[in-house]
């Protein structure tokens, strides 16, 4: 005769023949023949023992432990864990969840003792990682895999508590405080930009306005000196003209004193040679 057993996709069976492990079954169904016993022949007992290997919680509540600087704290800290080995969880370890508990227990008690109270305030995250790098290679002795460790709660002396909301509340004005006078500095720190731009722009197109104008005054110049410089070459070859024939010279003179007779006011005086002896005249009557 036999009998058939299910293992469950959650579960490992471990397979005992007369109290010998044999084997690790696995999930699906098996074939376990029954004990036979005859005055000559007697088959081998078998058992199986179910072991869970699913993920699960384990939790450590209200641990009183007193930190570095002497404060009396309690917390709870949860544990992931899950079964990577059946049989070493059911061979090495009397009861692998109770031995996981106080290997917790115990790393929680060292991580405490070496920090003091505003280090647990500041760093949670070191008791976490202080106890899942103390407890998971011991565990791993007896088959246990530890996913994570985290601090469930940290609860504190009554008159420390309200110290410390008090502490919070002064934290909190001060951030808030904080937060106010880096927004009023930066207000400033943009008015100041704006500001300092809008001179700059204003310098930039007085800078502009005066060297346009002394473009322009200085081309008004160059103009003008070149308007005298053509005058002058004008001047130069009419000399070297006059010069060349004075016959011109004379014409030009004739011109002018045209012009000048033009005008009723006008007043022409000729010069005579002062060497020059005045003819006797006739004579004047007395």
């Amino acid at each position: 005769m036999k009998t058939e057993i299910i293992i469950k996709d959650t579960h490992r069976g471990l397979r005992y023949e007369d109290g010998v492990m044999t084997g690790i079954l696995e999930a699906g169904r098996h074939v376990i023949p029954r004990e036979v016993n005859f005055p000559f022949y007697r088959t081998p007992k078998v058992e199986i023992t179910l072991v869970d290997v699913r993920e699960r919680d384990l939790t450590i509540k209200g641990q009183e432990i007193l930190t570095a600087d002497k404060v009396a704290i309690r917390v709870s800290i949860v544990v992931q864990f899950r079964v990577r080995d059946p049989r070493a969880a059911m061979h090495e370890v009397a009861n692998y969840e109770e031995r996981l508990y106080t290997d917790v227990q115990l790393a929680a008690r060292r991580s405490l003792a070496s920090m003091t109270l505003e280090e647990i305030l500041t760093n949670r995250n070191r008791l976490s990682e202080d106890i899942l790098r103390d407890v998971k290679e011991a565990a791993a002795n007896y088959g246990v895999a530890i996913l994570r460790a985290d601090v469930k709660d940290l609860v504190f002396p009554g008159n420390l508590q309200e110290i410390m909301n008090r502490v919070l509340a002064a934290e909190r004005t001060s951030q808030a405080q904080l937060v106010e006078a880096r927004t009023k500095a930066e207000t400033q720190r943009i008015d100041a930009e704006v500001k300092a731009d809008a001179h700059r722009s204003e310098a930039e197109a007085q800078a502009a306005a005066t060297k346009l104008a002394a473009q322009v005054a200085a081309e008004a110049i160059r103009v003008k000196t070149e308007a005298e410089v053509n005058a002058l070459r004008e001047r130069e070859q009419a000399a070297e003209a006059y010069k060349a024939h004075p016959a011109l010279m004379r014409l030009q003179e004739l011109e002018t004193l045209r012009e000048l007779a033009r005008t009723a006011n006008a007043r022409i005086y000729i010069g005579f040679d002062k060497h020059r002896e005045l003819e006797p005249g006739p004579p004047r009557d007395e």
